[in-house]
């Protein structure tokens, strides 16, 4: 489980009879090893709808280190940037998935409130030990970050890892649904092209089935055959990363799966460096300007994102689109100013004011 129960501590000496040890402390509220710890007779729509905004809580978490990834690559024509700009958007179209799903389950999604911190971890406490931090491309930003986040239970060239996966979330997820099998309420849920993909509100089981299976396949990828999770000759998120990682395209050699197929260069990137804990402190007047402009207009696009699923409709989301298009130019103007005290330079910190 991705958070352990805490041991119990011993009985303290007290006068009079002995007092009993406490219990231990469960798994915390909001975590995917409370949700999977539930027995499934008792995951209800209850279950779902907390699940389910863990679930959104997840997609989020994954954009900002991957915006500062492909926002950081100088040439965007590249493999490697058309690589990650195609994950971003998948990563978006699940985004909306995720909030049509809680509120065809009578939920809300929250995003103010809930916003991810970094560096930290991935919310639930999935893939315990992973610390998601905002860098520019690097080879250990893409092996320790994009890939981390990404991997499924039995990847290619990964060691076994015992905490969960986001896949493992979204299997039992699948499974708590047709369990339940809740009443789907179209209100309130939205429409929209994201990328590639059409967002559209889910009114069945069987949308909801494939709905997930989408996020799975195309986040993890099938880990017993690596061909079964190439849609449309695109490999999915954690062998995409890691093919930027390698160098070299995936493919099958006839005595496997290897990384040995045409070369993907490393792109040239500019040097943002990894945003401490509390995030940069006494920046000169126009990091601060740039970065208070950022902070800014992400808070705006949580407000709407929040807006949208709880009334605001489409002019919500649209409203988000048109913000997120505003982030690009003061992040990229932050990672070309270097910082003076230290190596690499100023970047995006995706605060809230």
């Amino acid at each position: 489980m991705a958070s352990a129960a805490v041991a119990a501590t011993a009985p303290v000496a007290v006068a009079g009879p002995a007092r009993a040890a406490e219990p231990a402390a469960g798994p915390p509220v909001g975590s995917v090893a409370r949700l999977l710890g539930v027995p499934e007779a008792g995951r209800g729509v209850g279950w779902l709808r907390e699940a389910l905004q863990i679930a959104v809580q997840l997609e989020l978490a994954t954009i900002p280190p991957y915006l500062c990834g492909w926002w950081s690559v100088k040439d965007r024509r590249g493999d490697a940037a058309q690589l990650i700009r195609r994950v971003i958007d998948d990563e978006m179209y699940h985004l909306g998935v995720v909030c049509n799903l809680l509120v065809a389950v009578g939920g809300r999604p929250r995003f103010k409130d809930l916003a991810p911190r970094y560096p930290g971890p991935l919310p639930g406490g999935v893939r315990a030990g992973v610390t998601v931090y905002l860098s520019g491309l690097t080879r250990p930003f893409v092996r320790d970050v994009m890939m981390a986040i990404e991997a499924p239970d039995e990847p290619l060239a990964r060691r076994a890892n015992l905490s969960p996966s986001i896949g493992d979330f979204y299997s039992h997820l699948m499974i708590a649904m047709r369990d339940t099998a809740p009443y789907l309420s179209v209100e309130g849920q939205l429409s929209s092209r994201i990328g590639p993909d059409v967002l559209e509100p889910v009114r069945t089981l069987d949308d909801v089935e494939r709905s997930i299976e989408i996020i799975k396949e195309q986040g993890e990828g099938t880990a017993s055959c690596p061909a079964d999770a190439f849609q449309d000759d695109h490999p999915a998120h954690y062998y995409a990363f890691a093919e930027i990682y390698h160098g070299r395209q995936l493919c099958n050699t006839g005595r496997g799966w290897h990384f040995t197929g045409a070369p993907v260069p490393f792109p040239d990137a500019r040097p943002m460096a990894r945003v401490p804990v509390g995030g940069w402190r006494r920046l000169p007047p126009p990091v601060r300007r740039l970065s208070d402009q950022f902070d800014s207009t992400y808070d705006a696009i949580l407000d709407a994102l929040e807006g949208a699923w709880s009334g605001g409709g489409q002019s919500a989301l649209g409203s988000a689109v048109r913000a997120m298009r505003g982030l690009e130019e003061p992040a990229v103007e932050l990672m070309e100013i270097a910082m003076p005290d230290a190596p690499g330079n100023y970047g995006p910190q995706f605060r809230r004011p």
